[in-house]
């Protein structure tokens, strides 16, 4: 168990705050590209769940794993997820050419949101690990990193919305290029 004492310091909290924003921002990019095409309500709430149980779950399936899996995997992670996320964004792309007449409809079904969660969180196995030194209870852990992962991804999507609407018929097109560069970004291991 990671807590000591009678409860989790103002001090851990915030650290612990501190680095989910820091893993969120995977999450907060890809809803930006998701965002500017797709703006329903219950389409929102859907992503940035799906988000969120990834995020919170990765660093607990990271503690669980052990280090040496999760430290070989670490490594690769932010490339495999990098060039999942950026193929993603070039499919909505080429998808978004090749119908330009048909009606709007959501570029990410259920599975594929599910596969773009997966390989945004990959990282976070490795964090996992420094959740050990971090004097918070686990259910702390995992309210926290949940909770600022669907936080931020329904900002980035109301921003991608935003810019959805100034940029029209044409969101899906920007959206696909924003998961291209999220992905490079990832893969680069500059987030």
């Amino acid at each position: 168990m990671l807590a000591a004492g009678p409860g989790p310091r103002l001090a851990h909290v915030l650290a612990l705050v501190v680095a989910a924003i820091a893993v969120g921002l995977d999450n907060f990019g890809a809803a930006i590209g998701i965002g500017t095409a797709h703006g329903g309500a219950r389409y929102r709430w859907q992503v940035a769940v799906v988000f969120g149980v990834f995020e919170a779950g990765m660093p607990l399936l990271g503690m669980v794993a052990g280090k040496a899996v999760a430290g070989h995997v670490a490594g690769v992670a932010p490339v495999i997820g990098g060039i999942a996320v950026g193929l993603m964004g070039v499919a909505s792309v080429v998808e978004t050419l090749r119908h330009r007449e048909e009606e709007a409809r959501p570029a990410l079904g259920l599975g594929r949101l599910l596969v773009l969660g997966l390989v945004l969180s990959l990282d976070n196995l490795a964090v996992g690990f420094a959740l050990g030194s971090v004097k918070v209870g686990l259910a702390v852990v995992v309210i926290v990193i949940g909770a600022v992962s669907v936080a931020l991804s329904l900002l980035g999507l109301e921003l991608g919305g935003r810019l959805g609407a100034r940029v029209g018929e044409r969101g899906e097109l920007v959206g696909g290029v924003a998961l291209m560069a999220v992905g490079v970004i990832i893969g680069l291991g500059i987030s």
